[in-house]
């Protein structure tokens, strides 16, 4: 975690969070390791991509930011409603949110993820949220930690998976 150690601060993002969590959407959409990967903004103007964080701010827009001790950003999760007409990847239903979530290369597998999903899944039930959807790659090892948290697929799409998460058991 690039110098300072200990369990991660979970706050809740906010709209000059959006620079980060753009970086994070590009950890997301390009997280295979080796891969060559276009530059940020190019890779971000991708129609499919550049329509994830637009607009950030609409009701139901919810952030979640993981910072170590030393407040340095370590990964992002969130969710935003779509419609049968305007959605993602991960779309299951215009009450379901599609949740997009990333961590540093540099803070994975210190249990940065899982606290971040965790948070989130509790503020999401908080909040009158039955259950979150995500879209995600089968070879990508976040699908690990998505099923370890509840969720269980409801589709399958050249080579990725929608899930589904119930909310009440984070």
């Amino acid at each position: 975690m690039s110098g300072s150690e200990g369990a991660p601060t979970i706050r809740i993002g906010s709209r000059t969070d959006l620079p980060f969590l753009r970086e994070m959407l590009f950890e997301a959409a390009f997280w295979r390791a080796g891969a060559e990967r276009p530059p940020l903004a190019d890779g971000l103007a991708r129609p499919e991509l550049a329509k994830l964080l637009a607009g950030w701010g609409r009701p139901g827009d919810t952030a979640f930011i993981a910072e170590s001790p030393a407040c340095e950003r370590l990964g992002a999760a969130w969710y935003r409603f779509w419609s049968s007409d305007d959605h993602s990847y991960g779309y299951v239903g215009p009450e379901v949110p599609e949740l997009a979530f990333s961590v540093r290369a540099d803070a994975r597998g210190r249990g940065v993820g899982e606290a971040l999903l965790r948070a989130l899944l509790a503020h999401a039930a908080g909040h009158g949220v039955k259950a979150v959807s995500l879209s995600v790659e089968l070879e990508n090892a976040a699908l690990r930690l998505y099923q370890r948290l509840g969720f269980r697929r409801v589709g399958r799409a050249s080579g990725a998976a929608t899930l589904l998460a119930p909310t009440a058991k984070a």
